[in-house]
């Protein structure tokens, strides 16, 4: 395993001094170190990969430097219309350094369904994009030689370059900087509390990460089937939409969307759409704790800003926050026509012994589709 002190240190000697980036899991411990170590002034959480790729421009532009961007492979989706129409050396020959996390590595290593695909065509995606890379070795001496010739290869064409991560490429390390949790809940029961508050035909769209895999798991100990979930285990930040595209043909079904602070931040534009169209069965629930927990718990900027507020102005009919089970209870009994927005400010954090969904995505996506079908 790679010390991320020392590969932190072999970047900043390299010529990296600014950093930005989505959270990975597989990159925690990176990213827990910048975090603790650049500096406010030179690292900034991005709220989604397209966005870091265009921050890491704008530093470049001022400062002639070389940026890093860190990302799930996932996310290359996000950032490609910006790499090949920004940075690439048809356009402006914007150089950076791409951290990216290897998800779904088709090499045996297990993995959840929604980076299989992913993992498959990681590299053939870089390659056909032009951008060069190398897998990170763990050899320390063999690991020096790549980030010599990746600083060597941008100094030279003015491009990215990319360092592809596997699983367990870097030593454990634990974020230091923590802020204080804002909220009495747990993510698992502020979920349990709208399930045992809400009608039993409710149908829920959840977001990907720790949400899903918690509201499986609440059914499970409830006795309750799962037929009326939508478990969003991959496409960050898009669960809303789907259960727009839901809500709006299937007008007589409530609809609830378990929302990340993350998540939201990513495509916080889903909200404007939302409140034009007004689905008046349409209920958002953000589960705010400030971080990207389900990937090493870096900050967000979920507890900066005023996400009701934003709501209201894209077009909710009423949004609010509230830090405790009885204020999320007595927000739940009041049957507003929609869409309505709940922030639950909550704790950080999840259980260990948290399990995974045993159906697979095509099992959940045909019995809900079956359960709208059956009740329309």
């Amino acid at each position: 395993m790679i010390e991320v002190k020392l590969f932190y240190d072999l970047l900043t000697k390299g010529g990296t001094g600014f950093f930005t980036g989505v959270p990975d899991s597989l990159l925690k411990s990176f990213c827990a170190y910048v975090t603790d170590h650049a500096g406010e002034a030179n690292h900034i959480i991005a709220v989604n990969e397209g966005a870091a790729v265009s921050l890491a421009s704008g530093y470049h532009l001022a400062t002639g430097k070389i940026p890093l961007v860190y990302m799930q492979n996932s996310g290359i989706g996000n950032a490609v219309n910006p790499l090949l129409s920004l940075a690439d050396a048809d356009v402006y020959k914007i150089p950076m350094l791409l951290v990216i996390g290897w998800r779904g590595e088709p090499s045996g290593v297990k993995d959840e369904p929604q980076h299989a695909k992913q993992g498959k065509v990681t590299l053939s995606i870089l390659e056909a994009m032009g951008i060069p890379y190398f897998v990170l070795s763990e050899n320390e001496d063999e690991f020096r030689h790549q980030l010599n010739e990746c600083f060597n290869s941008i100094n030279e064409k003015n491009t990215p370059h990319a360092l592809v991560i596997r699983k367990d490429t870097f030593a454990p390390y634990a974020l230091q900087k923590k802020e204080p949790d804002q909220g009495e809940l747990s993510r698992e029961e502020a979920i349990e509390t709208v399930i045992r508050s809400s009608d039993p035909e409710e149908i829920y769209f959840s977001t990907t990460g720790m949400a899903s895999r918690e509201l499986y798991e609440i059914r499970e100990r409830l006795g309750q089937g799962h037929e009326k979930d939508f478990l969003t285990v991959g496409s960050m930040g898009h669960a809303s939409q789907i259960a727009l595209g839901v809500a709006l043909q299937k007008p007589d079904f409530s609809v609830t969307v378990l929302d990340g602070d993350g998540a939201l931040l990513m495509h916080m534009g889903a909200l404007a759409t939302i409140g034009n169209r007004k689905p008046s069965n349409f209920r958002h629930i953000i589960l705010n704790n400030g971080a990207h927990d389900s990937v090493g718990g870096q900050p967000t900027l979920g507890l900066k800003i005023d996400i009701p507020g934003i709501a209201r102005s894209c077009g909710y009919s009423e949004a609010r926050t509230v830090r405790s089970a009885e204020e999320l209870r007595t927000a739940l009994k009041e049957k507003k026509q929609g869409p309505v927005l709940i922030e639950i400010r909550i704790r950080k954090g999840a259980r260990k012994d948290l399990g995974r969904p045993k159906s697979s995505p095509v099992e959940n996506k045909q019995a809900l589709m079956k359960s709208l079908d059956n009740n329309s």
